[in-house]
């Protein structure tokens, strides 16, 4: 097992508007059931789809992933199979999720392959249909039940963090926070930076969980701390590096890791109460213009040499077993985490934006 194996096996539009009254699938359900019939059997990387898929010539990947990481994994892509071109539509899971609702809607079908920072999405569009199956060797023999869908609609891509973080030329290691509840101390008043539940899906999975954890409550007395608002879980940590404040309330903990690396005077802080943990899962549209370059994108992306280039370049996680931690990187299973439940952030999603609006006046 690696090491993500080894922490979780113990641990605009509205939604209903793009539901249409349909019944959501736990997440329960749609990772942990047994395989049924209708899953499709698992498929390699063969001459035939590499040559099919360079025939269309392109891949359309909408993707919440920070633009750079995004594109840097296009390139990635287009180095291996020459000939097909990556062209990466990025946004907040959110944005992406309208987006998406809005596009079917009008008939327009531009996306083949989509990966979503905010699992609960995968929920609404294989409710709804919009999902093709399609399952590598990779997904069927190295992901745990957990972590891909058993009709084959989406898997598991990459785990991340959404931890507290500080700037270590403006906060002292022994004055830096150990909790969420130590950012309720007036002393870090105006002095913190956090993203938005209604842009990105990440800050949308961690204030579930936090909600879940802390209640309301946490979120009414931190809304009075003056807290800059900005929209993307990636904002935070370039605001810490940059001095803008001085410690980070949310935000993705691999921006810190990456920063740090790079020299820059951050540090991540893994909360004593649990760190929010986020999937980002990947999938390919029923509808997709270009299928078979979307299905040889999606095997290829959860290969173990991809799944390894990935993890090391953006200091993010891997439920392929067959994947190690980079040297010298903390290990998931060393953090507390708090539980991830995609079912949960469904039914919550349009509160928790309402109520976070109307809680930080955004």
């Amino acid at each position: 097992m690696n090491d993500v194996e080894d922490a979780m096996n113990g641990t605009g539009l509205s939604r209903r508007d793009v539901l249409k009254g349909s019944t959501a699938l736990a997440l329960g359900a749609v990772f942990a059931s047994p395989a049924r019939a209708a899953a499709p059997p698992p498929e390699t990387i063969t001459p035939q789809l590499i040559d099919a898929a360079t025939k269309e010539a392109k891949v359309v990947l909408y993707s919440s992933m920070d633009l750079p990481v995004g594109e840097k994994l296009g390139k990635a892509f287009e180095a291996k199979y020459p000939g097909i071109a990556v062209q990466v539509e990025r946004a907040g899971s959110e944005r992406l999720f309208q987006r998406v609702a809005q596009e079917f809607a009008s008939g327009i079908r531009a996306v083949d392959v989509i990966n979503s920072s905010d699992a609960s999405h995968f929920i609404s569009w294989k409710s709804n249909g919009w999902l093709a199956p399609f399952v590598t060797e990779d997904i069927a023999q190295h992901f745990l039940p957990d972590y891909r869908d058993p009709d084959g609609m989406f898997a598991t891509t990459r785990i991340w963090l959404s931890s507290i973080a500080y700037n270590t030329n403006l906060v002292k290691p022994e004055d830096a926070p150990k909790s969420f509840a130590d950012l309720l101390d007036p002393k870090w008043a105006g002095k913190m930076v956090k993203g938005h539940p209604a842009y990105s899906g990440t800050i949308m999975t961690a204030t579930f969980q936090m909600v879940r954890e802390l209640g309301w409550d946490y979120f009414e007395k931190l809304a009075k701390q003056r807290v800059m608002q900005v929209q993307s879980s990636t904002d935070p940590p370039k605001k810490l590096s940059l001095g803008e404040r001085a410690v980070m309330a949310d935000g993705n903990e691999y921006g810190i890791v990456l920063l740090k690396e790079a020299g820059q005077p951050v540090e991540p802080v893994y909360p004593t109460e649990g760190t929010p943990t986020i999937s980002g899962p990947t999938g390919i549209f029923a509808t997709a213009p270009h299928p078979n370059a979307a299905r040889l994108f999606q095997a290829w992306l959860h290969t173990r040499e991809t799944q390894q280039f990935f993890i090391d370049f953006t200091a993010q996680y891997s439920v392929h077993a067959q994947v190690q931690s980079k040297p010298g990187r903390r290990k998931i299973s060393d953090i507390k985490l708090m539980k991830e439940d995609a079912a949960g952030v469904e039914k919550m999603t349009d509160e928790i934006k309402s109520r976070y609006a109307k809680l930080f006046k955004v």
